[in-house]
């Protein structure tokens, strides 16, 4: 399992790497090699057991990388959960996660303070001294309205609250699909790429055809294209009918997906 947090402060991400024990047993000496530590042992991230899994942290900036993990210095394993997986060139599968580039928002200046404009006391005409003089020598709680005012407060009352817009119906929720990263070879970011092509299911991921999983890959960019989806059909079709002792079989038998 890979999880990473963006630390603003340094500009890089804290990349965590998680290996369940029971992939490779207890006290072993388990150590993350990839592109970032050009894939030498010693400096090898050192994963330390904790909880029933191995586990660690590094800072990366961001990037596209391939990483395995390597026990005891002569077996390796690959992380269920990674985002992609590519040939390594050598007979091997590379796991892949991307880092993508955060773009820092720009300081906002500071506003201007407005200066307060100064409204000049306005004149009193002669109109105005009339109705103050009138408005003299009524009590307070009533005031006095001019024959100019009455029509216009007039057309006030007569002015009737608008009619409320009735409410919008609400959405029918779509019915959630099935976890498709529990095909071997589907990480987080593919299984999303499959879910906007329309994938959501077991059944829809076993009926899709070979050119339109590829067609998916191809335009999700350069780092997808290496990925392989030879099994996932056949994964999917197990999985939708049930068969999940036939399923875990297949499973162990590949690599990254692939037999």
């Amino acid at each position: 399992m890979i999880k990473s947090t963006y630390v603003k402060s340094k500009q890089q991400y804290k990349v965590t790497f998680e290996l369940p024990q029971e992939r490779v047993g207890e006290s072993r000496d388990v150590r993350v090699l990839g592109n970032f530590n050009d894939w030498n042992w010693e400096q090898g991230l050192k994963l330390k057991a904790s909880k029933g899994s191995y586990a660690g942290n590094t800072e990366l900036p961001a990037g596209h990388y391939q990483f395995r993990y390597l026990v005891d210095g002569h077996h390796w394993a690959n992380d269920d959960s990674a985002e992609a997986y590519t040939d390594s060139g050598h007979g091997s599968t590379n796991c892949c996660f991307s880092l993508e580039q955060v773009q820092e928002a720009a300081k906002a200046a500071p506003k201007k303070k407005a200066a307060a404009a100064k409204k000049a006391p306005a004149k009193k005409t002669a109109k105005q001294d009339t109705t103050i003089k009138a408005a003299a020598g009524a009590p307070a709680s009533k005031p006095v309205m001019t024959p100019q005012d009455k029509p216009m407060a007039d057309a006030k009352t007569k002015k009737t609250a608008a009619p409320k817009k009735a409410a919008a119906p609400k959405k029918a929720t779509k019915a959630k699909g099935d976890d498709l990263k529990k095909i071997e070879g589907v990480g987080p970011k593919i299984a999303g790429l499959l879910n906007k092509a329309g994938i959501n299911t077991y059944a829809d991921l076993a009926g899709a055809s070979e050119k339109k999983l590829a067609d998916v890959l191809q335009e999700a960019g350069a780092r997808f294209r290496l990925a392989k989806p030879d099994t996932w059909q056949e994964q999917a079709k197990l999985a939708a009918a049930g068969k999940t002792e036939e399923l875990k079989k297949l499973q162990d038998e590949l690599k990254g997906g692939r037999k």
